[in-house]
């Protein structure tokens, strides 16, 4: 098969979703892998690096798509890049379509085949390649935090961990997945005195064996995230539900309770966001201030440090890029885990949660994988 990376174009993303012993990896199996010229320079590795281990560079995103027929990628597609895709094309990357039905429609006309990386489950209905980034960004969403409570920078003016004598910050982090559990991490070893809210009463458990009895467990609900507002000076949404929209878990009228220049950080902004308020932003304009509460938006997090980045992705995602290169479609049949990352397919949205979230029709993955062998 035919294997494209082409060059991650959303604003202030430097991963690429290929590294060069992916490459050799690819080709050693006797598959052609075309890379766009530069497409690793973001994450320090350059066309030689991956000519060496027996990629073809190409000049341009176009030449890349118009070769390739399983396209491999970081970030969501942008609209250009839509437009490219066609019926023969399978696309690996993370999609993230829950919140965006504008490219969920671009991707049913272009009859492409779609798989999100945050929907692969593993045997035990985790998620191997949100994972790594998950982790990524938690740890960031408490250094950016820390960050933004600077005077300069629109913040509090305090220092998170304290000092003797004056009193550490207060740091919320709602939801004790993987991204809070990173987040918590951070925060307890910057000094922070740390509250992590979950729904799930096993899982906080786990969280204070995790953490060592080094934070507060909260069961979450309106009330006790009312209730902890007026106390904290950074809260961090971390919120996940597989695929679909982030629920909303704090309204604008709530903001009215936090301390001004408090700061709000919105790892959920892929999925639409748990905060009213949330909007986007991006790496070069991060910020933005609601009633006196900086936000913190970022959509792609761990596209700031890509040489981490791009590094943990690959090691998640190469072996199912190697399965899609060995046996094409075939490998979502064999593997249900594997199977639930396809989210559309012919036309089709084939991930429930991605129809019930935007009102359109749902049709079962197999099924539609079996309409596309059909045709074929």
């Amino acid at each position: 098969m035919k294997v494209g990376v082409p060059t991650e174009i959303k604003t202030d993303e430097y991963r690429v979703a290929l590294t060069p012993s992916g490459v050799r990896e690819l080709v050693d199996r006797g598959h052609e892998v075309v890379v766009q010229s530069g497409a690793g320079e973001g994450s320090a590795i350059t066309d030689a690096d991956y000519e060496a281990q027996g990629a073809k560079i190409l000049p341009d995103a176009e030449a890349v798509f118009g070769e390739a027929e399983l396209i491999v990628k970081v970030k969501e597609p942008q609209p250009e890049e839509v437009a490219r895709l066609e019926p023969r094309h399978t696309l690996f990357t993370y999609l993230h379509l829950a919140p965006a039905p504008e490219l969920t429609a671009g991707l049913m006309a272009s009859g492409a085949t779609c798989i999100a990386y945050e929907t692969v489950e593993d045997g035990r209905g985790r998620l191997p390649l949100l994972a790594p980034m998950s982790e990524v960004a938690g740890k960031i969403a408490t250094q950016a935090g820390a960050f933004m409570l600077e005077k300069p920078l629109g913040g509090r003016g305090m220092l998170l961990g304290g000092v003797p004598g004056v009193a550490a910050g207060r740091v919320m982090i709602i939801g004790g997945g993987v991204v809070g559990i990173n987040a918590a991490i951070i925060a307890i070893g910057m000094g922070a005195e740390v509250y992590v809210l979950d729904r799930n009463i096993d899982r906080l458990r786990e969280v204070e064996i995790l953490l060592n009895d080094r934070a507060s467990t909260v069961y979450s609900s309106a009330l006790e995230i009312e209730q902890l507002l007026p106390q904290v000076d950074l809260v961090i949404g971390a919120v996940l539900i597989h695929g679909a929209r982030a629920p909303r878990l704090i309204s604008r009228e709530q903001l009215k309770l936090m301390k001004r220049g408090a700061v709000l950080v919105d790892v959920a902004i892929d999925q639409g966001g748990c905060f009213e308020t949330s909007r986007p932003t991006t790496h070069s304009d991060p910020t933005y201030e609601v009633d006196g509460v900086t936000h913190y938006c970022v959509a792609n997090m761990p596209g700031a440090v890509p040489i981490t980045s791009t590094y943990a992705l690959t090691n998640a995602t190469m072996p199912y890029v190697v399965k899609l290169a060995d046996r094409g479609l075939a490998a979502l049949e064999d593997d249900p885990g594997f199977l639930a990352g396809l989210n559309v397919c012919n036309g089709h949205v084939t991930y429930e949660p991605v129809a019930r979230d935007q009102g359109l029709e749902f049709t079962p993955p197999a099924d539609a994988l079996r309409a596309v062998a059909a045709v074929g």
